[in-house]
């Protein structure tokens, strides 16, 4: 029971997340063409979810001494990094097909769990990620050989880099004795950002006047400043915190592969709100993507509360008689409300290996 309202809220964070990050694009991209710089569009995101999150930051002030550099590697790849390239995409591409290219992000994680740290990967996720992965070749229509401004379609695939980092480091130091606090992470993360932004984007030479007037959208001319807010509240804020949360409650590759949902939201909104017709290799593309997103999310991970069973070091046992063997090199076993993920299908005995965050 508990497993299951485990796996519950993490699917809904990750949805959420998945909703309010693919709004982000529909956002920006009237302010780009209203006449800001994508780099600036993406200090002003930063640095308005910086004001907000300052509380927090201040809360979980010891999380600088603690774990500085899990602050700035959050800061330079999953605020700075993700933003800076998905902004800069969008100012070439279509918003649909850069956030598609950028969510070629989870693939690369599974990738990077599988082969380079050598460790197991669930079998729905990675099929999860084949027919995601899939999808998006039709929405790009890569036999047409790949058509898209070249410039952006890197941009993307930059985007895609940094978002590994994203889902890396927003699991980073969940197992520890004294876990980092996730708020903490995203507030200290937009702080970082947005410093090393304003050394990049040089916000003093943007032009002001255009968050004064407005930009079109759908044929209606919005307020530019409500374009912002939307931006830096529901687009950042919402997004990173709702999306830290998520792969906490499940783990990097299945949260990674959920959110692919995202790139189909961005799609569909681009679609209503800014006139960016899609044909039906992209609509298709992105029914596969959410098949692959669906079968992906099977691969929750069970929480499994752990009692330790006295006279017993060489491993613990956890309420329903399993043994949580010790891994080579040191016991990871996870503690109570942290995952323990069943890995080994097909290999017999029911040991489980726990602590499946792929960061060491």
């Amino acid at each position: 029971m508990r497993a299951s309202s485990t796996k519950n809220t993490g699917l809904g964070l990750a949805l959420a997340s998945a909703l309010t990050f693919g709004s982000s694009g529909v956002g920006a991209k009237p302010l780009i063409e209203a006449g800001l710089d994508p780099l600036h569009v993406t200090w002003l995101r930063a640095a308005g979810a910086a004001v907000l999150l300052l509380p927090i930051a201040w809360r979980h002030r010891l999380l600088l001494v603690r774990r500085p550099a899990l602050l700035a590697g959050f800061g330079l790849l999953a605020v700075a990094g993700v933003q800076a390239c998905y902004f800069a995409a969008i100012s070439r591409i279509p918003v649909g097909v850069a956030l598609l290219i950028e969510y070629l992000g989870p693939a690369l994680l599974l990738g990077w769990v599988r082969f380079v740290q050598r460790r197991p990967v669930s079998r729905a996720a990675a099929i999860g990620v084949v027919l995601a992965v899939g999808g998006l070749a039709s929405v790009v229509e890569l036999w047409a050989g790949l058509t898209f401004d070249a410039v952006g379609l890197l941009l993307g695939l930059g985007a895609a880099c940094c978002q590994v980092g994203y889902f890396l480091l927003a699991d980073q130091g969940a197992d520890d004795a004294e876990p980092a606090d996730p708020l903490g992470v995203v507030a200290f993360g937009m702080v970082v950002g947005t410093l090393v932004l304003t050394v990049i984007a040089r916000p003093w030479g943007m032009d002001w006047a255009v968050l004064a007037g407005r930009a079109e959208m759908a044929g209606a001319h919005l307020p530019a400043g409500l374009l912002l807010a939307w931006v830096v509240l529901v687009a950042t804020v919402t997004a990173y915190v709702t999306g830290v949360l998520a792969v906490r409650h499940l783990s990097p590759q299945v949260a990674g592969v959920v959110a692919f949902l995202e790139a189909v939201v961005a799609t569909v909104l681009a679609w209503v709100l800014l006139a960016e017709e899609l044909g039906a290799p992209q609509v298709i593309g992105g029914c596969v993507v959410l098949v692959g997103a669906f079968i992906a999310q099977t691969a929750a991970p069970r929480r499994t509360p752990q009692v330790t069973v006295a006279g017993s070091p060489s491993g613990t046992h956890d309420r329903a008689g399993h043994f949580d063997a010790p891994v080579a090199g040191g016991h990871r076993g996870t503690g109570p409300g942290r995952r323990g993920e069943e890995t080994g299908a097909g290999a017999g005995a029911g040991t489980e290996l726990s602590g499946d965050s792929p960061t060491a």
